[in-house]
């Protein structure tokens, strides 16, 4: 997705492989390069070049891409509206809405909230970028393909910057959380592998601890559990040890419970989460996105556990329900959050349905 494989061959690259002396299109080796070059890389060089070279090119166009999917996914919800940044009528970008506002509040351009995030930024310091993520109305974060255009709109503003600008940085990681939000987990995991890689090789001062919780979180949806597991495990109790009230530390319990869940090691995320849920509950609250996202995992580990008793499939659905109704008022009924607590719901009472009804030879 940032250009980390050879043009000619998909290799993966080495930060400072080869690249066409024209428009900076990267190669694995100059004998890729040369070949690419015969094969038909001569006929597009010059517009490249043109287009900001490879990395800006490449990124524009992926920005294009990305707005319209975001574009037509919003199209039911934005009909008839203006944006309320620029206040104009529907034009040739069209508008979207990845938030909780409510009526005409939150459709915009993407390029009008891309432009207002940077402005912030420019006039602020590094906090600002948050306006990458969050919505300056309800100050929800953005989800779904509204967040990946905003990532790929963040990644093209900056991606000229050296490696140890921190806007370069911070947008590298907003690319690979939009990738994730729209369910391209295979493209997150190859920007936040890479950004992990540009981290370590500057030498960046501090922790890692955001970009490797990430690239867990990749891992996992990428199916490779055990990674996962292994990284979760290790960032839990290195921040529990710090903190057990941190919600850096909330945050990577419940990361920590889905990679047991999904390795089917119910019980041991059932005690996770028993220990975590009332915390969070008194940090953060009880509508945090950060407590649902835990309730909905101990839910889970309740329900798939082929083990569990008919109470504790009651209890499952209980939670689910509370934890619907929570979502729905605190996130709206779009968020992704607050669809997979409700499919978790209607899975939790499927379950407890089919345990309730006894089977032709149990009634026999």
């Amino acid at each position: 997705m940032i250009l980390t494989n050879c043009a000619a061959c998909a290799a993966p690259l080495a930060h400072d492989a080869p690249r066409c002396r024209r428009c900076l299109t990267r190669y694995c080796s100059s004998t890729c390069r040369d070949d690419h070059w015969r094969r038909g890389h001569q006929q597009i060089c010059g517009e490249i070049h043109l287009g900001g070279n490879a990395e800006q090119y490449n990124a524009d166009r992926k920005y294009k891409e990305a707005v319209a999917v975001a574009v037509e996914a919003c199209a039911a919800d934005t009909a008839g509206q203006t944006c309320f940044i620029c206040m104009d009528g529907p034009v040739e970008e069209g508008l979207v809405r990845g938030c909780s506002c409510r009526g005409a509040a939150g459709v915009a351009h993407v390029s009008c909230l891309a432009r207002q995030a940077q402005v912030a930024v420019e006039r602020g310091d590094w906090q600002n970028f948050v306006r990458w993520s969050k919505c300056g109305l309800c100050e929800q974060r953005y989800h779904g393909v509204v967040y990946c255009a905003l990532g790929w709109a963040c990644w093209k503003t900056y991606l000229g910057l050296a490696e140890e600008d921190w806007e370069r940085r911070l947008a590298m990681t907003a690319l690979g959380n939009g990738l994730f939000e729209a369910e391209h987990y295979e493209d997150a995991l190859s920007v936040r592998e890479a950004e992990l890689a540009m981290t370590r090789r500057i030498g960046e001062p501090g922790d890692d601890r955001v970009i490797l919780s990430n690239l867990a979180n990749s891992y996992q949806k990428a199916g490779r559990l055990e990674d996962a597991l292994s990284m979760t495990r290790d960032l839990y109790a290195g921040l529990k040890f710090g903190g057990a009230e941190d919600q850096e530390t909330l945050i990577s319990a419940n990361n920590y419970a889905a990679s047991l869940r999904d390795l089917n090691r119910f019980e041991e995320a059932r005690s996770l989460l028993r220990e975590t849920i009332p915390v969070a509950q008194r940090v953060v609250g009880e509508d945090s996105e950060i407590t649902l996202q835990l309730k909905l995992k101990y839910a889970q580990s309740l329900y798939k556990d082929d083990g569990s008793t008919l109470d504790d499939l009651c209890e499952a659905v209980a939670t689910l329900e509370e934890t619907a109704r929570i979502a729905r008022r605190v996130l709206g009924g779009a968020h992704p959050s607050t669809t997979v607590i409700e499919a978790s719901l209607q899975n939790s009472r499927a379950t407890l349905r089919a345990r309730e009804t006894p089977s032709p030879a149990e009634s026999a």
